[in-house]
């Protein structure tokens, strides 16, 4: 099988890459080269970039494009114009951040979207626009590649070569064991899914729209089982006032897949991922998906121990 990867060098695109070619598909790259550039010597590595010039795939068919990274509409119209209609199936990577919030607890793909704003489409993506965005990239997709497209919405993704971190934080914290700052709230969903699990699901000759997601976790047993898979006796969890922390200057980054909006709009976290799961995801266990992010580099920005325990210090030094 002729399959084009749009990315495929980086995280998820790079688990992609690593099942197509396990699959003995015939596989390219088109990426800048910036990351993974020596990764897959048997691919054909196409080192372009995606906002530009898209002569190189004019006149090329494929059985199979991948598409991870596209956030704007405007970069998959331009892959349909110079494709046209030579591609077999068409796979957009997606996001539930496409919905609107709240959504409604163990919502399904056809809880309503994210609209934008009247007037001209945003030419760049932020917090903001993200989820509206990758709407209209779906949209188009649809659209240019026609109805047996694959859509599929992840949650957080997690997983080996994860640059964000934030799944692997929590792993690599735990197994450091002593008194581990917990950001409330405790009990609110949190949802992943592993990105092999999802690079497989990306496979299977299906079309529509999927959530690939474990089924939801509050944020507590997340913790938990992730402790009770590599934390040390002793180790302890400190579940800090949200409040507390927020005033302290720290946030979701600093404290990864940590939620401190309000609590209706943390129901994006609680995505049904029955559908994909009749159609044929494979969810691993979590155990496997701690025990092979250990040995991840630690991400930038998230916070360092001297500062975990100053914030310990002081939240037990006024009272909880």
């Amino acid at each position: 099988m002729r399959t084009l990867i749009m990315g495929g060098t980086r995280f998820v695109g790079r688990h992609i890459a690593l099942a197509a070619l396990g699959a003995g598909h015939e596989v390219t790259l088109l990426h800048r080269g910036v990351s993974g550039a020596d990764l897959f010597p048997s691919a054909t590595h196409l080192r372009l970039d995606r906002n530009g010039d898209l002569g190189p795939l004019r006149g090329t068919s494929w059985d199979l494009v991948i598409d991870v990274s596209a956030y704007l509409p405007a970069q998959v119209e331009a892959l349909g114009a110079v494709l046209g209609e030579r591609v077999g199936r068409y796979v957009f990577i997606s996001s539930t951040s496409v919905y609107q919030a709240p959504a409604a607890p163990g919502f399904d793909e056809s809880s309503p979207l994210m609209t934008l704003p009247p007037g001209p489409v945003p030419a760049t993506v932020t917090d903001e626009t993200y989820g509206a965005l990758k709407v209209l990239c779906e949209q188009a997709a649809i659209r240019l590649f026609g109805p047996d497209t694959l859509v599929v919405r992840p949650t957080y993704v997690v997983g080996p070569h994860d640059h964000t971190g934030r799944f692997t934080y929590w792993v690599k914290r735990l197994a450091r064991g002593g008194e581990v700052l917990a950001p409330g709230y405790p009990d609110r969903a949190i949802q992943v899914v592993d990105a092999r699990d999802l690079a497989a699901f990306t496979l299977i000759p299906t079309g529509g729209t999927f959530h690939t997601a474990v089924p939801r976790l509050t944020f507590a047993e997340m913790l938990e089982a992730i402790a009770a898979e590599v934390a040390p006796p002793g180790t302890t969890l400190t579940w800090v006032d949200p409040q507390f922390l927020l005033d302290a200057g720290e946030d979701g980054v600093t404290l990864p897949l940590w939620y401190a909006g309000v609590e209706a709009d943390a129901a994006i976290n609680t995505a049904d991922p029955a559908a994909a799961l009749k159609a044929g995801l494979h969810l691993r266990p979590l155990a496997q998906s701690i025990h092979d992010v250990l040995g991840e580099p630690d991400a930038a920005g998230q916070l360092a121990p001297d500062r975990e325990s100053e914030l310990l210090a002081v939240y037990q030094g006024v009272g909880r």
